[in-house]
């Protein structure tokens, strides 16, 4: 999956800072500006329940797919030539609700059995970007154009990850990339072995439909509480933050909006879902297209979750080149997107 979501074995109700964070914010908010507590409260339900057909959406997408084990089709990306495997690796990561560091034991195992590197970069650069649940909750809130664009920009960044670290696997870089003892653990979880195939049918097994809940409940919390976080966040950038000051930094056309998202978006990013509405309310402020685009993409890729699935099996250069990639390809995106937006 784009982000990473908690195991499916057993729901957890912890208190997640996501959920602190937005307390203190209206806390804050009620401290310093009390008549503006109640229209920010409106304007994040409201925006909440606007959106709660597409959450709703990609949590039964996300559910069906863990509960048939469609993540055994993981596997068959890395099968046949190396090229191939590229390009079937940077669908799968793009298109599969499978986080970077959820699959880091098949990964550390593919590698442990020589699987090229090209192949996994080229998973690993997609994987964050796009999944079914991303896909619409993007569409919902920034349209299915740019949901769209998205998705082809998150599978053209992994295949041109994994082709660019298939043409220097010679080179120092890519020398001996892996760890002496790679962590295969992960924010996820250590899951089952990747075996057997799908059961589309799901409902026939009980262990399946209980799957099925409890990945539906998780993922449910995970969506709610980073949104909830977003939408109150949005909420002050409307009230608080001049349009005119976007504009300037991030508005405009050429080059430098477009760099500025992407050098912007890799250290800064919060966490993809609630990237959306937040992305959303800056474009209406006057951020440039391509700038929304390189933003997304950049951070993406190096939020906390996607890059410690990386750092946890590769050396420090290997782990450099996936962010250059990340963001070489980010900008050209964001400029591809600029002109046809």
């Amino acid at each position: 999956m784009s982000e990473c979501t908690p195991s499916a074995e057993k729901p957890k109700f912890a208190i997640s800072w996501a959920w602190v964070a937005s307390a203190l914010i209206l806390l804050i908010v009620a401290i310093l500006d009390w008549p503006q507590l109640i229209p920010t409260l409106d304007f994040s339900i409201n925006a909440i329940l606007h959106t709660l057909p597409f959450i709703l959406f990609a949590v039964f997408a996300v559910a069906y797919l863990k509960a048939t084990g469609a993540e055994n089709l993981l596997a068959r990306a890395f099968e046949g030539r190396e090229s191939r495997m590229i390009v079937m690796a940077a669908f799968l990561g793009g298109l599969s609700p499978f986080c970077s560091c959820e699959v880091i034991p098949f990964i550390a195992a593919l590698l442990a059995v020589g699987a090229p590197l090209s192949a996994v970069m080229a998973f690993w650069l997609s994987s964050p970007l796009m999944d079914p649940a991303m896909y619409s909750i993007t569409a919902g809130v920034l349209g299915f154009e740019f949901a769209t664009a998205k998705m082809v920009a998150a599978v053209s960044l992994g295949i041109f990850g994994g082709f660019g670290t298939m043409v220097l696997k010679s080179s120092p870089v890519f020398a001996d990339p892996l760890r002496e003892k790679p962590q295969v653990g992960g924010c996820c979880g250590v899951q089952k072995p990747f075996s057997g195939r799908p059961v589309w049918k799901f409902w026939t097994d009980s262990d399946r439909i209980e799957i099925f809940k409890n990945t539906g409940l998780e993922n449910l919390l995970f969506l709610l509480k980073w949104l909830t976080l977003a939408y109150v966040i949005e909420a002050i950038m409307i009230h608080y933050l001049p349009a005119s000051l976007v504009a300037n930094v991030l508005g405009g056309e050429g080059v430098q909006p477009v760099l500025l998202g992407a050098f912007v978006g890799m250290p800064a990013y919060l966490n993809g879902y609630a990237a959306v509405p937040l992305v959303a309310e800056l474009l209406e402020k006057g951020m440039a297209d391509g700038a929304a685009m390189s933003f997304m993409l950049a951070g993406g890729v190096s939020c906390i979750p996607a890059a410690i699935a990386v750092w946890a099996l590769v050396k420090p250069r290997v782990f450099a080149a996936y962010l250059g990639f990340a963001l070489a390809g980010s900008i050209v995106a964001g400029l591809t997107w600029g002109l046809i937006a």
